[in-house]
């Protein structure tokens, strides 16, 4: 069975009762709260993933696409006693009381510093009266003014503890980050200062446990009628589509202080298209390996931190968590754009472990641990303990970052996603408007089932584990890939930046790919802020194989993409 699916049925998600029915359910649980990839990519699986999806224009799904699924309702409209009460009497936006003047809404936020899960591109100016106005009403009207509030750029920025270490080297937003970012630990010395819509409608702004989300669709347009990949995570060409609702419950813990313990965990519930690309083997992974469902549900993060006042700080990650290098993140607002680099498309997602971050001092960190290998459940015949050890350096300035890893070493020999990472990764500021980001990975598999037809009796591959396309006679060979990603940003405003990403990959035996070539792609793109609270971002791309025809399911050397996505945040 193909990885990237056949045709589901859409979810239908309205993004105004997503914040509204999720503030009902959790509701009752306010007073506790405030108390305290895939694994790969065949030919075979592009195929059968996009057979259905037409060579017409646009498709767009209708609200009858619904799966069983989704664990989201939808609102049901309500009725007014009075006709003649308007909405903004209902939703008392007329009553939001300003009780001192606002801040600039062209002036970022101090804490938008952004780890895997510490706020995702997601946190809001705290919403209460000590900040600067108080919300009023019930629950819907506390989140309409929120929204109001925040999209006429009035909510003012939270007074935080300063930042244990370097200064924040960039701006959040626009950038997606405010520092550079290493993986496996919450940014180790930045206070948390995160306060979210759905948390302030519920009177929650100031819990440590933090209640949020967003809602990210895509449209894209494509020359390729049959399939988009590698370009991810838009795979089906010329569609509206549902990429992500999440929703994370968290708790940081502290790591401003360094003079005691503390601890935090994080869960997360994820919809859409794009588990495709996060969805681990044992991790409800019958939902694409089995029946290839176009649409699924994955658990991407759970985990506990445990925070030691060692050295600089040191955290100890247990449980399931993102890869540990790299620029982008599975996490929609994590990223710069709205597709990925081929790079990140075809490496490790997921680990399952423990993982230490220790900072030595403001400019080094290392980290040290042990996982069960890629994209696999430690209960799965796959499993096999697996290291994982990196190194982060920033220079004095803060200017330059560089992040090293090895990732999930172990014998190397063919299993699911069993991939031997080296990554390292480099940030570079130029001035206050400009900066760049380069990463470079190789990788490789041992003794992975030939595939290319030139052998008798030829091993069968393991179920949603790709084989290679090795020499003739060769029952197995090593299967390598390397690839190397630049980006190139330009913060215009609080609100608005623009960027320029060049990528190159060689799947040297197609087993990451499908097709045994050289790949190229330019992508120009934009981040437009309303408020603090959605993003659209829109980008043009050229795709190009050199060695063969590679794109379309084989059937093109190139492909021009168009494409925007729209993030919700709650």
């Amino acid at each position: 069975m193909g990885i990237f699916g056949t045709h589901t049925k859409l979810s239908r998600v309205t993004l105004v009762a997503l914040p509204l029915a999720l503030g009902l359910a959790l509701s009752p649980i306010a007073a506790f709260a405030d108390g305290d990839k895939p694994a790969d990519h065949s030919p075979a699986s592009v195929a059968e993933a996009t057979a259905a999806a037409e060579d017409s224009p646009l498709s767009i799904a209708t609200p009858s696409d619904t799966p069983a699924t989704l664990p989201l309702t939808e609102a049901t409209p309500a009725t007014s006693a009075d006709s003649t009460t308007s909405l903004d009497d209902i939703l008392g936006l007329d009553d939001l009381s300003i009780v001192s003047p606002s801040v600039d809404a062209m002036t970022p936020t101090a804490f938008n510093t952004i780890t895997e899960a510490q706020s995702s591109g997601n946190s809001s100016s705290a919403p209460d009266a000590k900040n600067g106005y108080a919300l009023k009403g019930n629950f819907f009207q506390r989140l309409a003014q929120f929204y109001k509030q925040d999209w006429a750029g009035k909510n003012p920025s939270a007074t935080l503890p300063a930042k244990r270490g370097l200064p924040a080297p960039i701006d959040s937003p626009p950038f997606p980050f405010s520092d550079w970012g290493y993986g496996g630990s919450p940014d180790i010395g930045a206070p948390d200062g995160n306060t979210y819509p759905l948390m302030s409608a519920l009177g929650l702004e100031n819990s440590r446990t933090k209640i949020y989300g967003w809602v990210a669709t895509s449209i894209n347009f494509s020359t390729s009628g049959h399939t988009n990949f590698p370009v991810s995570y838009d795979i089906f060409p010329n569609k509206v589509e549902l990429n992500q609702a999440v929703l994370y419950i968290e708790r940081l813990p502290d790591t401003n202080q360094n003079d005691h313990f503390d601890w935090g965990y994080h869960v997360t519930a994820f919809e859409g298209i794009d588990y495709r690309f996060t969805t681990a083997k044992g991790y409800f992974s019958q939902q694409l390996l089995q029946k290839n469902h176009q649409y699924g549900f994955d658990p991407v993060l759970e985990y506990v931190d445990l925070y030691f006042p060692v050295m600089e700080g040191l955290d100890v990650r247990i449980g399931r968590f993102l890869s540990v290098p790299g620029i982008e993140a599975q996490l929609a607002p994590n990223n710069y754009n709205m597709t990925h680099s081929l790079l990140y498309t075809i490496d490790p997602f997921t680990d399952t472990g423990i993982y230490g971050t220790l900072k030595l001092n403001k400019q080094w960190a290392v980290q040290l641990g042990v996982s069960a290998g890629h994209d696999v459940a430690p209960w799965t015949s796959d499993a096999k303990p697996s290291l994982i050890a990196c190194l982060n350096y920033s220079t004095k300035s803060n200017n330059d970052n560089f992040y090293g890893c090895a990732n999930g070493i172990n014998d190397g020999k063919y299993a699911y996603n069993n991939l031997q990472d080296y990554d390292i990764t480099w940030y570079h500021k130029f001035n206050s408007k400009w900066h760049m980001a380069t990463e470079a990975w190789y990788m490789y598999e041992r003794e992975v089932p030939n595939v290319a037809g030139n052998v008798v009796n030829p091993i069968t591959p393991e179920l949603g584990a790709n084989g290679a396309f090795c020499k003739t006679g060769m029952l197995r060979c090593t299967a390598p890939e390397y690839a190397i990603v630049h980006y190139i940003n330009r913060d215009f405003s609080s609100k608005f930046m623009m960027g320029f990403r060049s990528d190159f990959l060689d799947d040297k035996k197609g087993q990451r790919t499908g097709f045994a070539t050289k790949y190229t792609e330019n992508t120009l793109y934009a981040t437009r802020y309303i408020g603090s609270t959605i993003m659209l971002r829109p980008e043009i791309r050229f795709d190009h194989s050199w060695d063969l025809a590679a794109y379309n399911g084989g059937r093109a050397r190139n492909q021009f993409f168009f494409g925007m996505d729209l993030i919700y945040k709650f």
